[in-house]
């Protein structure tokens, strides 16, 4: 199985971990504009292996040179993001695990609209076992939507978002529970602390709940 890497064109990544993450990623799926930052970075060492969008914000001459890589989805009823996302699973059905870097940062309107597509892939697509997350310089996002044991580590900052005001989302490991939690604003679960190494939640039925940790 493969690891890919979905670069959107938000915050370039600076920091370690998810620059290690683009450079040893087996694919490589660039967002639109996101193509000149990862140019830069590689300085043109390594191709992207698609380049997906509307192609809106792409200069004319990166859509000549590198027309062999590019698959243009002009609908505008999902973003970049999403589109790339389609691409990969349907291009590259091996890769198991897919990092989501630069969705975040530069428009807050952006980053909220990515975290919350972030929990609706699971519905949206037959994700199987695949695994599917968001990383930035500040921390990694991902979806869990039903009962689970994360290993997060001790004093790790943790923050738990979800539209469902239905759900009751009971807490093992954590400073503050989130038992009595009524999930009607996206504050509601935020800025809390694992007080163990492993904790526990608990969904008192399916739904989609977004895990920040930084």
């Amino acid at each position: 199985m493969k690891t890919a890497v979905i670069l959107c064109d938000g915050d370039f990544p600076r920091k370690a971990y998810p620059r290690y993450l683009l450079d040893t990623a087996d694919i490589v799926v660039c967002c639109d504009n996101a193509f000149r930052k990862y140019l830069r970075h590689t300085r043109g060492e390594r191709l992207p292996d698609a380049i997906v969008g509307d192609l809106d914000s792409l200069l004319p001459s990166l859509r000549k040179q590198y027309a062999d890589r590019i698959v243009r989805i002009e609908e505008q009823d999902d973003n970049d993001m999403t589109k790339a996302l389609r691409h990969v699973l349907t291009r590259f059905p091996e890769a198991d695990t897919i990092h989501f870097l630069g969705a975040t940062g530069l428009r807050e309107d952006h980053t909220v609209g990515n975290m919350s597509l972030l929990m609706e892939y699971p519905r949206l697509f037959d994700l199987g076992d695949r695994s599917l997350d968001i990383v930035s310089d500040f921390g990694t996002m991902f979806a869990v939507t039903d009962t689970c044991e994360l290993h997060v580590g001790q004093g790790r900052r943790v923050s738990l978002f979800s539209p469902d005001n239905s759900l009751r989302l009971r807490s093992e490991g954590l400073v503050w529970p989130t038992d009595d939690v009524v999930f009607d604003n996206w504050w509601k679960a935020t800025l809390n602390r694992a007080s163990e190494d492993v904790i526990r939640l608990v969904f008192s039925h399916p739904s989609r709940v977004l895990v920040c940790l930084d």
